[in-house]
């Protein structure tokens, strides 16, 4: 089996190998890119574009130093013009709320730094680690646990990932390999196979996990030769998507779900409790719904990790519950997520069902 020398030598050649100029796979791939290169990426623009007043941009193009503006264009055409209180607008739009610090609200919600074992590397659960395949995303939603995550210290090329791909073929205990971010589908085509490559000779391993929220905001980057690489290895492909709204399931979207499920994959969809996003049990029983309509399971709703920034975004967990009872009592049991939050440091997910399960730092917002 090769080892990371092997690897670094492998993936040097990705570099000066050439596309296939004039071919369908070297449109699809300049389309999706494009795509992403003509995204909106400031305040005002994204103001203009929906025909909201500048004035919205006062002391909120502060919170857009760190944290920049980017929405595609596929997911801008979702968004209601005219619409300050839109929901989709609403995970996109810097606020001000974002420069108030709140208690209990950090750079490292989730415990990441503590989980590094390699660069680009966290093992956090038993039997999986991720893999942190790409720094960027095709979006920046404000609600991101990741905002303040220190990408400039993980690998930024493939011939940077050795390390990582060594540690993993190192611990026969991982059966499952996450490709996270950043978004893992910002890889090119060609960086992604030799990934799904690279994994796929590691004996121990049985699946990988891609998390990525560009089926959603970006749906040309289910290119034919995307398609080819998620079903090109031995390794059992599951694709997580991300969305908080129904509306974001349609046009572009919808057609790029059903390729995905239509080509045999599993796909789930996780979403975030958002504060003006999908706090009411219609638009929460909408989402689930509409994920079953395109072959989609809803599998978790996460409690939002309590990252600096986003205190505005936060359910309290008690409206949570209130809003998983109904759900149940609205849809089959199928069609239900799992309502979970992530502690810091902690062995899996946390349940948050019953108050027997409540962490201590969730304990806020009783009725």
């Amino acid at each position: 089996m090769p080892g990371a020398r092997e690897i670094l030598s492998a993936v040097s050649s990705l570099k000066v190998s050439p596309e296939f100029p004039g071919s369908k796979r070297d449109d699809e791939e300049r389309r999706w890119q494009n795509g992403l290169a003509t995204a909106i990426r400031d305040l005002p623009t994204l103001l203009q574009r929906l025909e909201l007043p500048s004035e919205m941009a006062l002391g909120a193009d502060a919170a857009t130093v760190d944290f920049p503006v980017l929405v595609p264009e596929s997911y801008l055409r979702r968004i209601l013009p005219r619409c300050p209180e839109d929901p989709l607008l609403q995970q996109v739009l810097p606020s001000v709320a974002e420069m108030i610090s709140s208690e209990g609200f950090v750079s490292d919600p989730v415990g990441d730094t503590l989980a590094r074992t390699a660069p680009g590397l966290l093992h956090k659960y038993r039997g999986r680690a991720l893999l942190i395949a790409h720094g960027s995303c095709a979006v920046h939603c404000r609600y991101c646990f990741r905002r303040h995550f220190p990408y400039a210290q993980e690998p930024r090329s493939p011939d940077e990932w050795g390390p990582a791909l060594a540690a993993i073929r190192n611990d026969d205990s991982l059966h499952e390999i996450l490709l996270s971010g950043g978004d893992p589908l910002i890889l090119s085509n060609r960086r992604l196979q030799f990934l799904f490559d690279a994994l796929a000779e590691i004996p121990h391993l049985r699946r990988i996990r891609i998390h990525s929220r560009l089926p959603i905001v970006l749906p040309e980057r289910l290119t034919s030769g995307l398609m080819r690489t998620l079903k090109s290895t031995r390794l059992r492909v599951v694709m997580v998507v991300h969305a908080n709204h129904a509306r974001e399931l349609t046009g572009d979207c919808a057609a790029a779900l059903e390729q995905l499920v239509n080509s045999g994959l599993m796909v789930l969809n996780q979403a975030v409790l958002l504060r003006g996003v999908n706090d009411s049990v219609d638009a929460l029983a909408e989402l689930c719904e509409r994920c079953i309509d395109l072959g989609v399971q809803p599998y978790y709703l996460h409690q939002l990790d309590r990252v600096r920034g986003a205190s505005h975004f936060e359910v309290p967990v008690f409206r949570g519950r209130e809003f998983m009872r109904e759900l149940r009592r609205r849809l089959p049991g199928y069609a239900v997520p799992r309502y979970v939050w992530e502690e810091p440091g902690g062995t899996s997910k946390m349940p948050l069902e019953s108050p027997d399960h409540d962490p201590p730092a969730l304990h806020q917002g009783t009725p």
